[in-house]
């Protein structure tokens, strides 16, 4: 008989725990060991059940889910960790990336994405949903893309990133260069780069970018 991969479920939601305990039961070869509701309670239930793969909701209250993946992956190297959201913002798939995870699922993909993913995690493979790849901007140069993964956020500086928010809540060239002690030339300049970087022409458009990725509050 083939060894069962041990799944934990995390998810804040109870009706998304249960959905996913009954959907993924009945699929041969998996075993889900537990389901919790906080990422505090995933760390120890790792040390209970050792889980092959972790499938972790992201946004729950308590201890963030990037901070539970870390302690994990430090305590438990052999468990794998996929992410499952309903957000699809580049911090979040940026944070993922840096932290090592072995998927992002987003809630609203079929069933056998997920189960594509779990597998994929415990094989050591990677498995990132259609919109999450579709952000992933890869390193041409790079001979093992996986290893490079970034999205477009991960392009901007600093002070792109800085500018970008005044942008966003409607400040002028003029009145940012004021607030971040500037010439109004050089927030022109990183105006313009990361227009470029983003393909995004448009301070409307940007502005959209930026309230979608959590920059700034709608």
């Amino acid at each position: 008989m083939c060894k069962l991969i041990k799944v934990l479920l995390v998810d804040d939601q109870a009706l998304v725990r249960q959905t996913l305990s009954l959907c993924l039961k009945p699929v041969i070869g998996l075993e889900i060991v537990s389901a919790v509701d906080t990422a505090e309670s995933a760390i120890r239930e790792c040390d209970v059940h050792r889980p092959e793969v972790i499938l972790m909701d992201i946004d729950m209250p308590g201890l963030s889910c990037f901070e539970a993946a870390k302690t994990i992956k430090a305590r438990f190297p052999d468990t794998q960790i996929v992410l499952l959201s309903s957000y699809v913002h580049d911090h979040f798939i940026e944070e993922a990336l840096t932290i090592g995870v072995s998927g992002y699922v987003v809630k609203g993909d079929t069933l056998d994405g997920v189960i594509e993913a779990i597998f994929a995690a415990a094989q050591g493979q990677k498995y990132f949903s259609a919109q999450v790849r579709s952000r992933f901007v890869l390193r041409a140069a790079s001979r093992n893309p996986d290893s490079h993964l970034k999205t477009l956020l991960s392009k901007l500086s600093g002070r792109e990133l800085e500018v970008l928010r005044h942008l966003a809540h409607g400040m002028s060239k003029k009145e940012i260069a004021r607030t971040i002690h500037l010439s109004p030339h050089t927030v022109d300049k990183h105006a313009s780069n990361l227009m470029n970087k983003l393909d995004i022409h448009d301070r409307v458009e940007l502005s959209r970018f930026a309230i979608r990725e959590g920059l700034v509050q709608a």
